[in-house]
């Protein structure tokens, strides 16, 4: 009885996603910052976990596995994360809640916070992996080293065809990772919401799919080990097209459809000790 009363409905799942994104406009500037930081740091920090122990293993979908628990800890924490909020926040101003200007402060905010954070880690995981700068990073600085060609000076040299592969990467990577936020809301226990949003990080992982608050922290730090990637490489092959692929594969595939198919299905027949808390 415990496990059914702790599954939500998809009907009430978008009601609550409505209700997040009313509740996302209104924070102060200064706590959407403070949450958007961490919320960077954390998947800096199982991006370095993922592929240390890829580089131990050998195998890349172990890192895959444990990847989510970045995923996981902003779920549970209530942070801010641009990819999931692309997602959520258009929700609020379909349904007259909150407006346009809303939806977009908390975008611009969220993301200036995701790169505050990501590029503080990727500072402080620089000092820790070269001792301050007197050796190379072993193996785990050669994967990103080689990690931050592949994902920006790679598609540079297909010209526009890596153009389109790259926003398509984003568009199938957000498909995924904005869902994750949507099926953390599918329980309202605490193991329920880490299984819950696991599932889709790992899937978007182990197929090297692109992420742009990842990248925020894999190519910079990179860079800073010493892969010949210039910031202009950065932005124009990765970051800007991965921020938009990342936009459309949130917006469109994941809030946009389940509030067409859900938002008018009647949430009255919901079990009340499905309610999140």
């Amino acid at each position: 009885m415990t496990a059914l009363a702790d599954y939500v409905k998809p009907a009430l799942i978008v009601s609550n996603m409505v209700e997040a994104a009313t509740l996302k406009a209104a924070l102060p500037t200064r706590d959407v910052l403070i949450r958007a930081m961490l919320a960077g740091a954390y998947l800096a920090f199982v991006t370095t976990l993922a592929f240390l122990v890829a580089a131990q293993t050998g195998q890349f979908i172990v890192g895959a596995l444990l990847f989510p628990a970045g995923f996981a800890l902003i779920v549970l924490l209530g942070m801010e994360l641009l990819t999931g909020n692309f997602g959520m926040m258009p929700l609020a101003a379909f349904a007259g809640l909150i407006g346009p200007r809303d939806v977009f402060r908390n975008w611009v905010l969220v993301f200036i916070g995701n790169l505050l954070g990501s590029l503080i880690y990727a500072g402080l995981f620089w000092i820790a992996i070269t001792d301050c700068g007197h050796v190379s990073g072993g193996p785990l600085g050669d994967k990103l080293r080689a990690l931050a060609v592949s994902k920006t000076t790679a598609y540079a040299a297909l010209g526009a065809a890596g153009m389109v592969t790259v926003f398509t990467k984003a568009i199938l990577c957000n498909w995924m990772v904005s869902l994750g936020s949507v099926v953390g809301l599918a329980s309202t226990s605490t193991i329920g919401k880490i299984v819950g949003c696991w599932l889709p990080i790992m899937i978007f992982v182990a197929q090297g799919y692109e992420h742009s608050v990842v990248n925020m922290f894999a190519i910079p730090a990179g860079m800073m080990l010493g892969a010949n990637v210039s910031f202009a490489d950065w932005w124009i092959w990765n970051e800007i097209p991965v921020t938009l692929g990342n936009l459309v594969g949130g917006f469109v595939f994941t809030g946009a459809a389940l509030y067409a198919t859900y938002r008018s299905a009647p949430i009255s027949n919901q079990d009340p000790a499905s309610r999140p808390v």
